[in-house]
Order: C-alpha cells, then sequence, then structure tokens
C-alpha cells in the first residue's frame, strides 16, 4: 500500500516500553529513491533532540491510531549515536548507527535493502559486538564502502525536496508536493507534482523511474516527458487511496514498465 509523506508526519513511534516521539521528516536515498530512516522528534522525552531510526526496526504499523511501533527500547534509542539534520548524514556516521542496533548494511548486497528486497532486521534487546571474523562477505564489503563514500551526500530530506521544480522536455510544470511511500519495500513509488502555477486544479504523479536528471544545487528535477504527455496523464486525488488500476493506466500512458511486474520477477528468479 502507498502512503502520502506528508501525511505520515506526525504518526507516534512507539519503543517496546514507551513513546519515542513523533514522525519530523524522512531521509531517503538519491540512487534508489527508498526510505532509509524516519526521522523522529523526541518532543519532551530527549528535548532538543532528533534520532534517525531505520524502516528495519518498524514492526506492524497502526494505521488507524497512526501509531508505528518499532522493535527498540527507548534506552537503545538514547543511546543511539546524536544527529545533527542541518548537516550532510555520511556514510561512517550510518554504519556507526548500524552496528548500535546491530542491523546489516543496507548499501551492501544486490537488493534494494542489501541481502533483500525489504527492510527487516532481527529483533535484539540489545546491541551486539561483532567481530570482524564472523561478519559475511556483503558486510566486509559493505564496510569497504564505507571509506569512499564518506564524502558522497547520497540522503536527502524529504521536507527539503518538497518544493522543488519539476522541469519536463520542454518547460516546467510544477514542483513537488508531496511523496507516495510503499509501505512493504519503503521505496518512493512517486512524486506528486502540484501544477497550479502551469495549469490550476490538478496534481499528477511521476515516478523517480522516470527522471533524468536532479540538479541539486538548483532545486530542479528534470524528467524526461514533454509537457503535454504530463497534462494528459490520469489525475490524482489525494482524498482517495491509489488504486493498482489507476497506477496502470498511468504506466501505460507514459509507455512506463510497471515497477510490481518487474519487482516481481527479480524475486523470482
Amino acid at each position: 500500500m502507498l502512503h502520502s509523506a506528508r501525511e505520515l508526519v506526525g504518526y507516534t513511534i512507539g519503543a517496546t516500553d514507551g513513546d519515542i516521539g513523533a514522525v519530523h521528516d524522512f531521509y531517503f536515498d538519491d540512487e534508489s529513491w527508498t526510505i532509509r530512516y524516519l526521522v523522529a522528534d523526541t518532543g519532551d522525552w530527549l528535548p532538543g533532540r532528533k534520532v534517525l531510526i531505520s524502516p528495519m526496526a518498524l514492526r506492524e504499523p497502526r494505521w488507524t491510531t497512526q501509531r508505528l511501533p518499532v522493535g527498540l527500547t527507548r534506552a537503545q534509542v538514547e543511546r543511539s549515536p546524536g544527529v545533527d539534520t542541518a548537516r550532510p548524514v555520511t556514510r561512517h556516521y550510518e554504519a556507526e548507527l548500524a552496528g548500535h542496533y546491530g542491523y546489516p548494511y543496507y548499501w551492501a548486497g544486490p537488493y534494494r535493502w542489501g541481502a533483500g528486497p525489504y527492510p527487516f532486521a532481527p529483533i535484539a534487546p540489545e546491541p551486539v559486538p561483532v567481530e570482524p571474523e564472523a561478519l559475511t562477505t556483503l558486510e566486509r564489503e559493505g564496510m569497504a564502502n564505507v571509506e569512499h563514500r564518506d564524502s558522497d551526500r547520497h540522503l536527502r530530506s524529504v521536507q527539503e525536496v518538497r518544493g522543488y521544480y519539476i522541469q519536463a522536455a520542454d518547460g516546467d510544470i510544477g514542483h513537488v508536493d508531496d511523496f507516495l511511500i510503499d509501505d512493504r519495500t519503503w521505496a518512493i513509488r512517486y512524486m506528486v507534482i502540484d501544477t497550479r502555477n502551469w495549469w490550476p486544479g490538478k496534481q499528477v504523479l511521476v515516478s523517480p523511474e522516470w527522471i533524468a536528471a536532479v540538479s541539486w544545487n538548483d532545486s530542479k528535477v528534470h524528467i524526461d516527458l514533454t509537457r503535454e504527455v504530463v497534462k494528459s496523464a490520469p489525475e490524482y486525488d489525494p482524498a482517495h487511496p491509489l488504486e493498482r488500476e489507476l497506477e496502470s493506466r498511468l504506466h501505460e500512458h507514459y509507455g512506463r514498465r510497471k515497477y510490481w511486474e518487474t519487482e516481481d520477477r527479480d524475486r523470482a528468479a
């Protein structure tokens, strides 16, 4: 199922022994466009502090009550490495965070989440130190990748990218208003584009897979579609859940592959 990033902001994140705080933002990686962390505002519990929670920690969400339970204790979260959301998140910090919780590196492996397509990690009451000789080949490769990737900024804030202009092949079409997130893989499946400055009263969806380039310094996303093709695309109504039938029509309109079919084939291979 797909969920609006805007609507998820404010959801309560609950540890096994009490609440941690509320969703404040998300970090996604700009290579696979996958949510890697929920940014939690800890409120009165840890005043002035924000913490990063990996989707690997999430357990069964309670959508009706707007709660996201995690398999962590408050003590684990309190002792987690601090993060400065005003500065880029480095790979070294991510490795330190993964080590604190005993999570595998999502960047070590062939799938969206490293060794698998979904964010999963076993529940551990406390972090378990791992001896180098006990590391798998994938984990050793992940550690080797820390050094040369540390200078690369690959994590982006959803709040930061919201508002970026969308540049079609023949001109602007609007700006990023929201993101639709897959609650199984935590992939960003679509950007919700507000076109009010071009033609009023319509929102359209554009998949990150259709991005030609992103000018991060210019806050602009370039897509290889024309304005007219986007304008005639099926309209998105945020008041209603996005059904697979509309997704199918959307992909057929743009002549693009359907992600759910290609990913199913990849998993079966």
